[in-house]
């Protein structure tokens, strides 16, 4: 696997330099000491993965995020001096495509190098999300227990997102006007050290309380619950959330498949499912189910996607009912359930 270093401190590339080169089977593809020297190299020579630093002279990673995801698409992990620190910056890149962020590793005392354990993690997992071909252990086939009959529970909006979601997630719940209704349950493929710090930046976007979900919890409306830590949440047959670590063999955590059934089986009355811009399948066979049991489905469109991976899945087997821009999803909600 060619994996590219985009870094201005000499440190930094050296300290990553020898992270790559230290597993079998990968390589360093370039090294760009900018964002703009990013940006042009990826469209000349396209790696597999750029490890993208965020403060750079020149151009930033942010903006180098954007003209890459643009232009010449790749997997793209957020590598910054503190994850916690830059969080704002960490979540527009993500909004435009990055995939995940970590610590950037250190060269320690005699050139001992300390976090390259995260470092390599992040890696191998993106290294499974580009490479996943279609699993039939994950499609369809399995059966959907029916929801039981309405009662008062309010209709539920579910939402999955991944590369590119934080963007659209901030749209489309800036669109929800105060008093909204319905409660809403978010699952994005974020690392758990910053789901509770991309809550918070959610927030400050939207008229709605965005929170973590924690272990046990209600969906309530006028709330968005998301999903806080690795594991998968699930709804219980008594309408609160859990965490679990299973299945433990889907590269997406937490999953939107794995959600999405558990709203279908237990949610008792009919909602609204969106399934917004990210990379590979994950929530298109969830978002079937949910079809299947009543629920309107709606799937981000290509135009406004990120990467159109998750909702073109679920165009292509039919779980949306309707494709909408990002910049439309938020009145389709509304007009359904105001």
């Amino acid at each position: 696997m060619r994996i590219a270093v985009v870094n201005d401190l000499m440190m930094a590339v050296e300290a990553l330099r020898r992270i790559v080169l230290s597993v079998p089977g990968y390589e360093l593809a370039w090294v760009a000491r900018d964002g703009a020297e990013a940006v042009e190299k990826c469209a000349g020579d396209p790696p597999d993965v750029v490890l993208m630093d965020l403060i750079m002279p020149v151009m930033d990673g942010v903006e180098a995020t954007r003209r890459i995801m643009k232009a010449s698409p790749c997997a793209i992990l957020v590598v910054t001096a503190t994850v916690s620190g830059n969080s704002s910056l960490v979540f527009e890149a993500m909004g435009h495509g990055a995939l995940d962020a970590v610590n950037t590793p250190a060269l320690g005392a005699g050139g001992r190098l300390e976090g390259g354990e995260a470092l390599l993690a992040k890696i191998a997992t993106i290294r499974k999300l580009i490479g996943k071909t279609g699993d039939s252990r994950h499609r369809a086939g399995r059966h959907i227990p029916q929801p039981p009959p309405e009662t008062l529970v309010p209709p539920l909006v579910a939402i999955g997102a991944s590369t590119g979601g934080p963007r659209a997630l901030a749209d489309l719940l800036a669109g929800l006007p105060e008093g909204f209704g319905r409660p809403v349950v978010i699952v994005q493929h974020v690392d758990e050290q910053f789901a509770s710090g991309m809550a918070a930046w959610l927030n400050e976007q939207t008229p709605l309380d965005v929170r973590t979900a924690p272990e046990g919890c209600r969906p309530e409306a006028g709330t968005a619950l998301l999903a806080g830590t690795n594991d998968h949440l699930v709804l219980s047959r008594d309408r609160t959330l859990h965490y679990t670590p299973d299945p433990v063999d889907f590269p997406y955590r937490p999953s939107v498949d794995v959600f999405f059934r558990s709203v279908a089986a237990h949610w008792p009355r009919r909602g609204v499912a969106v399934l917004l811009t990210g990379m590979g399948r994950d929530g298109a066979e969830g978002l079937m189910a949910l079809r299947r049991a009543g629920w309107h489905t709606i799937a981000q469109d290509e135009a406004s996607s990120v990467v159109y991976g998750m909702p073109r899945a679920a165009a292509e087997i039919g779980a949306a009912a309707q494709v909408l821009p990002i910049q439309e999803i938020a009145q389709a909600l509304i007009r359904r359930h105001p």
